[in-house]
């Protein structure tokens, strides 16, 4: 009896742990069409009342690689919020902007269509890690803005606006990376940025600064959470700083929060402590 008891109080133990895998997930789902190819996104849906806003996750890969699996932020189904996780068109396949283009596509289809999974898409927050953050961030601050809104996909009607960013040691001013790095960042961002826009910053101010969120910012913009770790050898932490300046000099909501010791990703940033800012950050705003 008293094993049963220890075995039963175990299974508890463990169903309460995972709570934050309690999500139903339908997978594939195209939210837009290239020429032949299909450009899907995962919807994680977790059980019981669904919470506004919805996120939508960028995933990293330096513009050139990962997926809509990459999804470190699970723990926030147990508060019940839904998740969106999208594939774009990575840096190989296609340059810089088709990859904004391809997000925008994606709200915009979250919008016209959600309600078919019971998705609270009239607030939206855009939210990724790394190069995805970069993503995620100008997405967030540019919106109106005809160069990168695009015409992916069929619901253009639609809004692409989103209510709140949050950026995971992300990219945020594509003019002053390379100088900002240290070597290793250097021997990551050199290639990913010809991939992405076809030659290196100061061959291509113009492009570079298009795709550079701290040039967008304005006092309209939506409230931003940046993560950051102090030891980060890839991203240098001075673009969190500046983008958070740039949300500053503008009178926008920013926080920024330095992980101290962490470098680029990790635990550190969705161990319990995060998770809990980032929960703090959309109660407050929504």
């Amino acid at each position: 009896m008293a094993a049963l008891r220890i075995q039963h109080f175990a299974l508890i133990i463990f169903l309460l742990l995972n709570r934050s895998e309690a999500a139903e997930v339908i997978r594939d789902v195209e939210y837009a069409r290239i020429g032949d190819q299909s450009l899907q996104l995962d919807l994680h849906i977790p059980q019981g009342r669904i919470r506004s806003p919805l996120i939508v996750w960028v995933h990293g890969g330096a513009w050139r690689s990962g997926s809509k699996s990459d999804l470190p932020i699970k723990q926030l189904f147990d508060q019940g919020y839904a998740i969106a996780s999208v594939d774009y068109r990575l840096s190989t396949a296609a340059r810089f902007p088709a990859q904004v283009h391809d997000l925008k596509a994606a709200i915009r289809f979250l919008r016209a269509e959600g309600s078919k999974w019971r998705l609270s898409t009239k607030k939206v927050v855009v939210a990724g890690d790394s190069a995805g953050a970069h993503l995620a961030a100008l997405v967030g601050v540019s919106n109106g803005n005809a160069e990168l809104e695009g015409s992916v996909g069929s619901a253009l009607s639609s809004s692409s606006a989103v209510q709140g960013i949050i950026s995971f040691y992300g990219a945020a001013n594509l003019t002053t990376i390379l100088n900002q790095s240290t070597p290793h960042g250097l021997s990551v961002r050199v290639p990913a940025l010809d991939l992405l826009l076809g030659g290196q910053p100061e061959a291509l101010p113009a492009l570079a600064k298009l795709a550079s969120p701290v040039f967008y910012v304005d006092a309209s913009d939506p409230p931003l959470l940046l993560l950051h770790g102090d030891q980060d050898p890839q991203m240098p932490i001075n673009q969190s700083l500046e983008l958070q300046g740039a949300y500053q000099k503008a009178k926008a909501y920013v926080e920024l929060v330095v992980v101290h010791g962490a470098a680029h990703g990790g635990g550190m940033f969705y161990d319990a402590e995060r998770m809990e800012v980032v929960r703090k950050f959309l109660r407050r705003h929504f």
